[in-house]
């Protein structure tokens, strides 16, 4: 480890996110001092869990709720949550597509149980979606790489038939071939609902290749729900990191480089602009620009319900799954989301649901249970979403509205109030093309160093982008020990390292 001038901490990590705790635990498992900070007063980003007041001993989960990427991922797998004691469940269906004319579309976990639902395309669906599953590994890793490196999987025999069938599968999904190689409406939907995870216009690659990653995961490790909510992934990275010796300071707002402690290295789990605000003048001016004009995307509003009872599906297979994506079909769904990238809130918005209890019963506290919804909207919309939310549940589930007990909207404005990190309700942290996948927040060759300031981007704004994967904090961490500190050999994250 190379000597550096008197700091406080060998690094200094802004914002407890995924991707924050992840690079943090990371320095601290190599020896270095490391603190976090934190502006809320509780850690987890936009994977916390708390109770809202909405109904005594119901909790919520503030952003993400399903897991998909963090059992998948390859920083997930190496810290092993599961052996911390994480108990994440997968439902025996991982998500579900409600249709207004014939039965749902229903993703179970297993393959073959899915494609025998899905009539004519059954055979198509196994063919591509059970290979693709065959060979999870592999296809996580080609999407959660740093899209400046080549993954080692690449080097293996097994890419010639995944590889290949990946790439096809975007092709065609994500460009106006994306009729193939599926015929039937419902697994068109069924594909078309994955997509709009990434908020944005169908068809278009990024979509696709979302698409194609979490339905690939789907009939693999599954869609985990973490029991108690997703603040217990969070709870177990901070306790190792404060067993390597690292600190947590919550209530700690970074608004300039003035307000973070010497350090060797800082890693800023924000997005691109906040950095170079953080960084203002302090930057090469052509990197403070890019920075500043890495566009965000458009948003999600939040509902958080309390309901008496289950939600009571049209089709009750719906409520078997622990994930539902309401738009109605393919046609519906890029018309919706077509109305949002075009600046106007959808009468009939893209809405994702999810009930924890459903493979978790300890959520229902006195008969009483939460319900996770977001709908999709203009970047930084006012509009109130629980009526919107309220009405597309109903459409699918007659008589949702008589279990409602409570509820809490969140606007786009406003979702930045408690996660400063979501500008505008941004929650991917930057548009979601193809380009800017591979491109964010910049095309440099290392898109996590800012500049020779010993300052890193760690956050969603870099590769390999959204989700909770922790993926782009290890992807800095590894760099900053490297060219920060000269270390060669990266640390085991396993629990008995």
């Amino acid at each position: 480890m190379s000597t550096q001038r008197r700091t406080e901490a060998d690094a200094v990590v802004v914002g407890s996110g995924p991707n924050g705790l992840a690079a943090a635990v990371t320095l601290a498992r190599a020896g270095l001092s490391v603190q976090v900070l934190e502006s809320e007063d509780t850690i987890g980003g936009g994977a916390r869990t708390l109770d809202l007041g909405l109904a005594p001993g119901i909790v919520h989960d503030i952003c993400s709720a399903v897991h998909p990427l963090a059992l998948a991922s390859p920083f997930f797998a190496a810290f092993d949550v599961r052996a911390r004691g994480v108990r994440a469940i997968a439902p025996e269906a991982s998500f579900a597509q409600p249709l207004d004319d014939q039965p749902a579309a229903i993703a179970w976990h297993d393959v073959e149980r899915t494609a025998a639902g899905l009539g004519a395309d059954g055979l198509a669906w196994r063919a591509v979606m059970g290979t693709l599953a065959a060979h999870q590994d592999l296809i996580v890793e080609l999407s959660l790489g740093d899209k400046r490196s080549l993954p080692p999987a690449l080097m293996t025999p097994r890419t010639l038939v995944a590889a290949p069938l990946f790439a096809a599968l975007v092709g065609l999904q994500g460009t106006p071939a994306w009729e193939l190689p599926f015929r039937t409406e419902r697994a068109r939907a069924l594909l078309s609902g994955v997509a709009a995870h990434a908020i944005g216009r169908m068809p278009s690659l990024a979509m696709a290749a979302t698409s194609a990653l979490l339905g690939t995961i789907a009939h693999g490790v599954g869609w985990p729900i973490p029991v108690g909510g997703s603040q217990a992934i969070m709870d177990t990275l901070a306790e190792d990191l404060r067993a390597h010796g690292g600190t947590i300071h919550t209530g700690h707002r970074v608004r300039t480089w003035r307000d973070v402690p010497e350090a060797t290295a800082v890693l800023l789990d924000t997005p691109a602009d906040a950095a170079a605000d953080i960084l203002a003048n302090r930057l090469p001016r052509s990197l403070e620009r890019q920075l500043r004009r890495f566009p965000h995307g458009d948003a999600a509003a939040k509902v958080d319900f309390v309901l008496s009872g289950p939600v009571p599906w049209r089709d009750a297979e719906v409520g078997r799954a622990g994930t539902q994506h309401l738009a109605g079909n393919r046609a519906q769904m890029a018309a919706s989301e077509a109305e949002v990238a075009a600046g106007r809130v959808p009468e009939h918005p893209m809405t994702l649901v999810s009930d924890p209890s459903v493979v978790d019963p300890g959520r229902i506290q006195g008969g009483l249970r939460p319900l996770w919804a977001y709908a999709h909207v203009p970047a930084g919309d006012t509009t109130d979403p629980t009526e919107l939310v309220t009405a597309q549940i109903e459409r699918f589930a007659p008589g949702f509205r008589d279990l409602i007990v409570a509820s809490r909207g969140i606007s786009a404005a406003r979702m930045p109030h408690h996660n400063p990190a979501l500008v505008g309700g941004d929650i991917s942290m930057g548009h979601v093309t193809m380009y800017s996948m591979i491109a964010r927040p910049t095309a440099h060759w290392d898109p996590y160093r800012l500049a020779e300031t010993g300052w890193y981007l760690c956050s969603s704004a870099t590769p390999p982008g959204p989700g909770v994967h922790g993926m782009a904090g290890w992807h800095a961490a590894q760099r900053v020990l490297r060219q920060e500190f000269g270390v060669r050999e990266m640390p085991d994250l396993s629990p008995g390292a």
